[in-house]
């Protein structure tokens, strides 16, 4: 049985999940981003469990469709922008229609209604993330996140992430620095 988990987006949420259901009693044959196929078929009083189990790590049991199709968007773009390294051989658009088995249409209108922005500035909005950590790491060049976040040139990088966040790159990680002096010094 497949169950699936609303705000499921990192490495540590797969075992919290993991770990609240091997404690009622269930066994997990697959654990994803969003998702959980278990081995048995539940009761509805074994789903309340699971649902309050999952509330107390900020996580959420979804039924309805349109939210559970929303949470896999979000789920394959989250997977892409924060633990991919390999570059995308075909338009972003062509690869989510080919993972969700949906047109593209109809997954950027659905996403749009219910989450109030566009697929493209929600991908921008976690690569920009992604950029700031990859800067405060401090192990890259520009030129080299820029490869590994799917940027044409350091420019386009530059560009948007300035109008995202308002600071370049180079100002973003010249104040991430001085705080972190400032706090030394404490």
């Amino acid at each position: 049985m497949k169950l699936f988990i609303k705000n499921m987006v990192c490495i540590r949420c797969k075992i919290v999940v993991k770990d609240e259901l091997t404690k009622l009693g269930l066994h997990c044959i697959v654990v994803d981003l969003g998702e959980v196929e278990i081995a048995e078929t539940i009761t509805a009083e074994q789903r309340d469990q699971v649902q309050i189990a999952l509330l107390r790590s900020g996580l959420e049991l979804m039924d309805d469709k349109r939210s559970m199709l929303i949470q896999r968007i979000k789920q394959v773009i989250i997977e892409l922008v924060h633990y991919s390294e390999e570059p995308l051989r075909v338009k972003f658009s062509e690869y989510l229609s080919q993972k969700l088995n949906y047109d593209y249409t109809y997954l950027a209108n659905i996403f749009s209604e219910v989450q109030g922005i566009t697929i493209e500035k929600f991908i921008i909005s976690h690569k920009i993330e992604r950029v700031k950590e990859l800067l405060v790491y401090d192990q890259l060049t520009l030129s080299e996140i820029a490869f590994l976040m799917h940027y044409s040139s350091v420019s386009h990088l530059s560009a948007q992430f300035k109008k995202v966040t308002g600071l370049t790159p180079s100002h973003f990680k010249q104040i991430k620095s001085q705080r972190r002096s400032m706090l030394d010094d404490l």
